[in-house]
Protein backbone atom coordinates (compact mmCIF):
# COMPACT_ATOMS: atom_id res chain seq x y z
CA UNK A 1 0.00 0.00 0.00
CA UNK A 2 1.52 3.31 -1.08
CA UNK A 3 1.33 6.54 0.87
CA UNK A 4 -0.84 9.18 -0.85
CA UNK A 5 1.11 11.97 -2.52
CA UNK A 6 1.35 14.94 -0.20
CA UNK A 7 0.32 12.96 2.89
CA UNK A 8 3.68 13.08 4.66
CA UNK A 9 4.26 16.81 4.02
CA UNK A 10 0.76 17.52 5.31
CA UNK A 11 1.45 15.56 8.49
CA UNK A 12 4.77 17.35 8.92
CA UNK A 13 3.06 20.73 8.56
CA UNK A 14 0.39 19.72 11.09
CA UNK A 15 3.02 18.72 13.67
CA UNK A 16 5.15 21.81 13.16
CA UNK A 17 5.91 24.97 15.11
CA UNK A 18 3.91 27.02 12.57
CA UNK A 19 0.66 25.21 13.45
CA UNK A 20 -0.71 27.39 16.23
CA UNK A 21 -3.74 25.17 16.62
CA UNK A 22 -1.76 22.04 17.52
CA UNK A 23 -1.30 23.00 21.21
CA UNK A 24 -5.05 23.80 21.62
CA UNK A 25 -5.90 20.39 20.17
CA UNK A 26 -3.48 18.73 22.56
CA UNK A 27 -4.77 20.55 25.63
CA UNK A 28 -8.31 19.60 24.63
CA UNK A 29 -7.13 15.99 24.54
CA UNK A 30 -5.80 16.34 28.10
CA UNK A 31 -9.18 17.73 29.13
CA UNK A 32 -11.13 14.91 27.50
CA UNK A 33 -8.88 12.13 28.80
CA UNK A 34 -8.86 13.57 32.30
CA UNK A 35 -12.61 14.20 32.37
CA UNK A 36 -13.62 10.81 30.96
CA UNK A 37 -11.19 8.93 33.19
CA UNK A 38 -11.40 10.83 36.47
CA UNK A 39 -13.84 13.75 36.17
CA UNK A 40 -11.17 16.41 36.64
CA UNK A 41 -13.46 19.37 35.88
CA UNK A 42 -15.46 21.20 38.50
CA UNK A 43 -18.08 21.63 35.78
CA UNK A 44 -18.18 22.15 32.03
CA UNK A 45 -20.07 25.41 32.51
CA UNK A 46 -17.29 26.90 34.65
CA UNK A 47 -14.65 25.83 32.14
CA UNK A 48 -16.65 27.33 29.28
CA UNK A 49 -16.95 30.56 31.27
CA UNK A 50 -13.18 30.66 31.71
CA UNK A 51 -12.61 30.04 27.99
CA UNK A 52 -15.23 32.59 26.92
CA UNK A 53 -13.81 35.26 29.23
CA UNK A 54 -10.27 34.66 27.98
CA UNK A 55 -11.34 34.93 24.34
CA UNK A 56 -13.46 38.04 24.96
CA UNK A 57 -10.61 39.84 26.78
CA UNK A 58 -8.11 38.81 24.10
CA UNK A 59 -10.31 40.21 21.34
CA UNK A 60 -11.00 43.45 23.21
CA UNK A 61 -7.45 44.16 24.37
CA UNK A 62 -5.80 43.19 21.07
CA UNK A 63 -8.08 45.63 19.28
CA UNK A 64 -7.54 48.40 21.82
CA UNK A 65 -3.75 48.01 21.90
CA UNK A 66 -2.85 46.80 18.39
CA UNK A 67 -6.00 47.54 16.38
CA UNK A 68 -6.02 43.97 15.05
CA UNK A 69 -7.95 40.74 15.47
CA UNK A 70 -5.65 38.24 17.22
CA UNK A 71 -5.13 34.54 16.71
CA UNK A 72 -7.18 33.07 19.55
CA UNK A 73 -5.17 29.89 20.13
CA UNK A 74 -3.32 31.47 23.06
CA UNK A 75 -6.54 32.75 24.67
CA UNK A 76 -8.16 29.32 24.29
CA UNK A 77 -5.19 27.64 25.98
CA UNK A 78 -5.30 30.18 28.80
CA UNK A 79 -9.05 29.77 29.34
CA UNK A 80 -9.07 25.99 29.23
CA UNK A 81 -6.04 25.86 31.54
CA UNK A 82 -7.86 28.02 34.07
CA UNK A 83 -10.99 25.88 33.71
CA UNK A 84 -9.03 22.70 34.38
CA UNK A 85 -6.62 23.89 37.04
CA UNK A 86 -8.71 25.88 39.51
CA UNK A 87 -11.46 24.74 41.83
CA UNK A 88 -14.21 26.95 43.28
CA UNK A 89 -17.89 26.54 44.19
CA UNK A 90 -18.45 29.99 42.65
CA UNK A 91 -18.47 30.98 39.00
CA UNK A 92 -16.80 34.39 39.24
CA UNK A 93 -13.27 33.09 40.10
CA UNK A 94 -13.13 31.34 36.72
CA UNK A 95 -13.99 34.54 34.87
CA UNK A 96 -11.74 36.73 37.02
CA UNK A 97 -8.76 34.39 36.74
CA UNK A 98 -9.05 34.34 32.93
CA UNK A 99 -9.46 38.11 32.85
CA UNK A 100 -6.32 38.63 34.97
CA UNK A 101 -4.38 36.18 32.81
CA UNK A 102 -5.17 37.86 29.49
CA UNK A 103 -4.83 41.39 30.87
CA UNK A 104 -1.38 40.56 32.23
CA UNK A 105 -0.19 39.86 28.66
CA UNK A 106 -0.87 43.46 27.69
CA UNK A 107 -0.11 45.27 30.95
CA UNK A 108 2.82 43.47 32.57
CA UNK A 109 5.53 43.82 29.94
CA UNK A 110 9.11 45.00 29.99
CA UNK A 111 10.87 46.16 26.85
CA UNK A 112 8.10 44.64 24.77
CA UNK A 113 8.22 41.13 26.27
CA UNK A 114 6.06 39.23 28.75
CA UNK A 115 7.53 38.35 32.13
CA UNK A 116 5.02 35.77 33.34
CA UNK A 117 3.08 32.95 31.75
CA UNK A 118 -0.46 34.41 31.82
CA UNK A 119 -2.39 31.50 33.32
CA UNK A 120 0.34 30.75 35.86
CA UNK A 121 0.46 34.40 36.94
CA UNK A 122 -3.32 34.63 37.27
CA UNK A 123 -3.65 31.41 39.27
CA UNK A 124 -0.97 32.53 41.72
CA UNK A 125 -2.57 35.97 42.02
CA UNK A 126 -5.94 34.42 42.86
CA UNK A 127 -4.38 31.97 45.34
CA UNK A 128 -2.87 34.95 47.16
CA UNK A 129 -5.83 37.35 46.85
CA UNK A 130 -8.79 35.01 47.34
CA UNK A 131 -7.56 31.77 48.96
CA UNK A 132 -10.95 31.21 50.61
CA UNK A 133 -12.66 31.01 47.21
CA UNK A 134 -10.14 29.13 45.09
CA UNK A 135 -8.03 25.97 45.18
CA UNK A 136 -6.10 24.11 42.51
CA UNK A 137 -6.53 20.73 40.90
CA UNK A 138 -4.85 17.97 42.90
CA UNK A 139 -6.10 14.79 41.17
CA UNK A 140 -3.59 12.17 39.99
CA UNK A 141 -4.26 9.68 37.19
CA UNK A 142 -4.62 6.98 39.86
CA UNK A 143 -3.69 3.35 39.17
CA UNK A 144 -4.83 3.46 35.54
CA UNK A 145 -1.68 4.08 33.56
CA UNK A 146 -3.04 4.37 30.01
CA UNK A 147 -4.43 7.93 30.25
CA UNK A 148 -1.06 9.18 31.46
CA UNK A 149 0.78 7.28 28.72
CA UNK A 150 -1.46 8.70 25.99
CA UNK A 151 -0.90 12.26 27.16
CA UNK A 152 2.83 11.85 27.80
CA UNK A 153 3.61 10.16 24.49
CA UNK A 154 1.65 12.66 22.45
CA UNK A 155 2.88 15.60 24.55
CA UNK A 156 6.51 14.50 24.20
CA UNK A 157 6.10 14.15 20.43
CA UNK A 158 4.46 17.55 20.03
CA UNK A 159 6.98 19.40 22.21
CA UNK A 160 9.78 17.70 20.28
CA UNK A 161 8.26 18.78 16.97
CA UNK A 162 7.96 22.40 18.11
CA UNK A 163 11.51 22.32 19.52
CA UNK A 164 10.57 22.64 23.20
CA UNK A 165 11.07 19.07 24.45
CA UNK A 166 14.43 19.89 26.01
CA UNK A 167 12.60 22.16 28.47
CA UNK A 168 10.07 19.50 29.44
CA UNK A 169 12.75 16.80 29.60
CA UNK A 170 15.04 18.89 31.80
CA UNK A 171 12.23 19.71 34.20
CA UNK A 172 10.99 16.11 34.45
CA UNK A 173 14.52 14.76 34.95
CA UNK A 174 15.20 17.39 37.61
CA UNK A 175 11.90 16.68 39.35
CA UNK A 176 12.67 12.95 39.53
CA UNK A 177 16.20 13.54 40.84
CA UNK A 178 14.99 16.05 43.42
CA UNK A 179 12.23 13.65 44.47
CA UNK A 180 15.06 11.43 45.68
CA UNK A 181 16.52 14.36 47.62
CA UNK A 182 13.12 15.09 49.18
CA UNK A 183 12.85 11.43 50.18
CA UNK A 184 16.12 11.71 52.08
CA UNK A 185 14.96 14.89 53.80
CA UNK A 186 11.37 13.96 54.65
CA UNK A 187 11.56 10.19 54.94
CA UNK A 188 8.57 9.83 52.61
CA UNK A 189 8.58 6.93 50.11
CA UNK A 190 10.16 7.82 46.78
CA UNK A 191 7.00 6.94 44.85
CA UNK A 192 4.99 9.30 47.07
CA UNK A 193 7.33 12.15 46.13
CA UNK A 194 7.12 11.26 42.43
CA UNK A 195 3.32 10.79 42.36
CA UNK A 196 2.33 14.46 41.80
CA UNK A 197 3.97 14.58 38.38
CA UNK A 198 1.59 11.88 37.13
CA UNK A 199 -1.45 14.13 37.52
CA UNK A 200 -3.28 16.28 34.93
CA UNK A 201 -2.09 19.43 36.69
CA UNK A 202 1.52 18.62 35.89
CA UNK A 203 0.74 17.70 32.31
CA UNK A 204 -0.45 21.25 31.70
CA UNK A 205 2.49 22.64 33.65
CA UNK A 206 5.27 20.76 31.86
CA UNK A 207 3.82 20.88 28.34
CA UNK A 208 2.37 24.43 28.32
CA UNK A 209 3.42 26.70 31.18
CA UNK A 210 7.17 26.16 31.30
CA UNK A 211 7.47 25.81 27.51
CA UNK A 212 5.47 28.94 26.60
CA UNK A 213 7.57 30.59 23.84
CA UNK A 214 6.57 34.11 24.90
CA UNK A 215 7.82 33.69 28.50
CA UNK A 216 10.97 31.58 28.11
CA UNK A 217 14.50 32.79 27.56
CA UNK A 218 15.94 32.63 24.06
CA UNK A 219 18.90 30.27 24.30
CA UNK A 220 18.46 26.50 24.52
CA UNK A 221 20.98 26.16 27.35
CA UNK A 222 19.28 29.00 29.21
CA UNK A 223 15.89 27.33 28.83
CA UNK A 224 17.29 24.10 30.32
CA UNK A 225 18.89 26.01 33.20
CA UNK A 226 15.64 27.83 33.97
CA UNK A 227 13.69 24.54 33.91
CA UNK A 228 16.17 23.10 36.41
CA UNK A 229 15.92 26.17 38.66
CA UNK A 230 12.12 25.97 38.58
CA UNK A 231 12.36 22.37 39.77
CA UNK A 232 14.75 23.41 42.56
CA UNK A 233 12.46 26.26 43.64
CA UNK A 234 9.50 23.92 43.55
CA UNK A 235 11.32 21.54 45.89
CA UNK A 236 11.74 24.42 48.31
CA UNK A 237 8.05 25.29 48.18
CA UNK A 238 7.10 21.63 48.48
CA UNK A 239 9.31 21.14 51.55
CA UNK A 240 7.51 24.18 53.02
CA UNK A 241 4.24 22.21 52.60
CA UNK A 242 2.97 24.40 49.75
CA UNK A 243 0.65 22.24 47.62
CA UNK A 244 0.78 24.79 44.80
CA UNK A 245 4.57 24.57 44.62
CA UNK A 246 5.03 24.37 40.82
CA UNK A 247 2.95 27.49 40.14
CA UNK A 248 4.76 29.63 42.70
CA UNK A 249 8.15 28.26 41.63
CA UNK A 250 7.57 29.36 38.03
CA UNK A 251 6.14 32.69 39.20
CA UNK A 252 9.36 33.43 41.12
CA UNK A 253 11.98 32.00 38.74
CA UNK A 254 10.36 32.84 35.39
CA UNK A 255 10.34 36.65 35.50
CA UNK A 256 13.85 36.81 37.00
CA UNK A 257 15.13 34.69 34.12
CA UNK A 258 13.27 36.85 31.59
CA UNK A 259 14.70 40.08 33.02
CA UNK A 260 18.24 38.66 32.90
CA UNK A 261 17.67 37.43 29.33
CA UNK A 262 16.27 40.77 28.16
CA UNK A 263 19.15 42.70 29.71
CA UNK A 264 21.73 40.35 28.17
CA UNK A 265 20.04 40.59 24.77
CA UNK A 266 20.08 44.38 24.92
CA UNK A 267 23.86 44.36 25.35
CA UNK A 268 24.47 42.33 22.18
CA UNK A 269 25.38 44.08 18.90
CA UNK A 270 22.38 45.38 16.98
CA UNK A 271 22.93 42.92 14.12
CA UNK A 272 22.76 39.97 16.50
CA UNK A 273 19.79 41.20 18.47
CA UNK A 274 17.86 42.07 15.33
CA UNK A 275 17.72 38.51 14.01
CA UNK A 276 14.07 37.45 13.55
CA UNK A 277 12.59 35.08 16.12
CA UNK A 278 10.62 31.98 15.12
CA UNK A 279 6.85 32.42 15.18
CA UNK A 280 5.44 31.58 18.64
CA UNK A 281 3.62 28.28 18.77
CA UNK A 282 1.05 29.16 21.38
CA UNK A 283 -0.37 32.55 20.57
CA UNK A 284 -0.42 35.86 18.79
CA UNK A 285 2.76 37.70 17.99
CA UNK A 286 2.24 41.34 19.07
Amino acid sequence: MTTPVGFQPAVARFFSIENRYLPPLFITLILLVGQVSFGVLESFSRTLLAIGTAIAFELALAWLVYRKVPVLASAYITGISVGILIRSPEFWPYALTSAIAITSKYVIRWRGRHLWNPSNFAICAMLLLAPEFIATLSIQWGNTIWPMLVVWVLGAFITWRVKRFHITGTYVGSFLALAGVRTLITGHPFLAEVAPITGPMYQLFIFFMITDPKTTVKSKSGQCLVAFLVAVAEMGFRLAQNVDAPYFALTVVGPIAMIVDIRMSSRKPAATSARPEPAPAYGMKP
